[in-house]
């Protein structure tokens, strides 16, 4: 058994990452992700890495993206306003096929919003994470535990694919305190380092550049590639999870703190006698469209979308996959404001009962 500890998420985070063998890190600070910086600020010198506090974001992800080129397990993280700031390094990374770990740990918003706990990033992971059409591979853990497991192994995924991969959760999770189970130090060696990388081409011939610019055809044809992988990650890739859906007529889809409110409330409901049921996203990109288009909808009477922001932003992705074949509810709070159990709990039984309590 691995070592446990209890630990914030965010910290748990950050020690999975050095786990996993980050070795470098930048970023600047913003609520409520602050705890992964300043514990990698004494942690990564421990182990031989460096920590720079950027003198902004824009800065920060560039150094990554140098950090990166150079084959070293770089990441970042940051909070919604901060991660726009970061938009354009990330489409740089992905131009130039760098792998590197950024994190979100989200907040209210639009704009500087609150710095309270919510989950309003979700089309900004998904959609829009830079401009030029790119993906990353966007997880979505639901416990500090589930973050440890997706951070240590987040690389192998970014280096497979030499592109970045994106951890987003929500500031609830970020500053929940919860026992974890750390893995093993990965001990990576100069054989590790990625054979593309700029600091193994010493005394070699290959004269090719590391660069998000290229000429039209090249850059069609890197296009083409990722398109490619972006399908390969939907065969391959789709992490979910499925509560109580063996028999359910009633589905609730939530991720990250939106699930774990929501599953209290469907085990309050079952025992009641509805049979309601869930689909956690694990991975948010590529989304579990699989598990949404084959529900049985002779049975299914209804999806809910549960999320902590309004509007629901998962919601078209759930409706391209049930196909107007049962209707799509979404219950949510937003701004800062949480989920709580009774408040989700009474909002589900609205929705089975037809806003009759009697049912």
């Amino acid at each position: 058994m691995g070592e446990k500890k209890f630990m914030k998420g965010n910290e748990a985070i950050a020690e999975a990452a050095v786990r996993g063998g980050c070795r470098f890190f930048a970023g600047y600070p913003i609520t409520p992700q602050n705890e992964i910086p300043e514990y990698l600020s004494w942690r990564l010198p421990e182990v031989g890495g460096s920590y720079v506090q950027g003198e902004s974001e824009v800065a920060s992800i560039n150094m990554v993206y140098g950090a990166s080129a150079m084959g070293t397990r770089a990441m970042t993280s940051s909070s919604g306003p901060g991660i726009s700031l970061k938009a354009e390094g990330i489409s740089y990374l992905a131009a130039a096929m760098l792998p590197a770990l950024i994190v979100n740990i989200s907040r209210g918003g639009p704009g500087l919003g609150s710095i309270q706990p919510a989950q309003s990033d979700y089309l900004q992971a998904t959609k829009a994470l830079g401009h030029g059409g790119f993906h990353a591979m966007v997880f979505a853990p639901n416990s500090a535990q589930e973050a440890v497991d997706l951070v240590y192994n987040a690389w192998d995924y970014a280096e497979r694919d030499r592109n970045p991969v994106l951890v987003l959760m929500d500031g609830c999770l970020g500053n929940i305190m919860e026992e974890v189970e750390l893995p093993p130090m990965k001990e990576l060696t100069d054989e590790d380092i990625p054979e593309w990388s700029l600091s193994r081409r010493n005394g070699r011939d290959y004269q090719g550049n590391i660069t998000p610019i290229y000429t039209e055809p090249i850059l069609e044809g890197i296009n083409m590639m990722s398109g490619e992988m972006y399908k390969a990650w939907e065969e391959d890739d789709v992490k979910v999870e499925e509560f109580m859906m063996d028999d359910a007529e009633y589905v609730v889809v939530a991720y990250g703190i939106a699930s774990r409110v929501s599953k209290e409330a469907i085990l309050r409901l079952r025992e009641e006698g509805f049979k309601v049921g869930m689909i956690r996203p694990i991975t948010l990109f590529p989304f579990p469209k699989k598990n949404l288009h084959d529900l049985d909808y002779d049975r299914v009477k209804a999806i809910i979308d549960v999320e902590m922001t309004i509007p629901a932003q998962m919601r078209d992705d759930i409706a391209l996959q049930v196909m107007e074949r049962a209707p799509i509810y979404e219950y949510g709070r937003s701004g800062g404001i949480l989920l709580d159990d009774d408040g989700v709990y009474e909002a589900l039984k609205e929705i089975v009962t037809g806003g009759n309590d009697n049912g």
